[in-house]
């Protein structure tokens, strides 16, 4: 498992990779609306910061996955 601490962290082409990917979510969503079925995010913010949590929590259960917030 790969950690992204830093956008630096990756290379040119897998910024590309994902940007296409966000392109292709972008235009269909209803295709990717069960992609997170299954999967679990967990959250931990060390400050309380609404503007980050709840998109990444909105996110998250709109693909169908489920949210722990710690």
């Amino acid at each position: 498992m790969r950690h992204l601490i830093d956008p630096l962290d990756f290379t040119k082409e897998e910024t590309q990779k994902l940007l296409d990917l966000a392109d292709r979510i972008h235009d269909d969503p209803e295709a990717y609306q069960d992609v997170a079925v299954h999967k679990l995010l967990s959250t931990l913010f060390y400050e309380p910061s609404t503007r980050t949590r709840l998109p990444s929590e909105s996110a998250m259960l709109s693909f169908g996955g489920d949210v722990l917030v710690f």
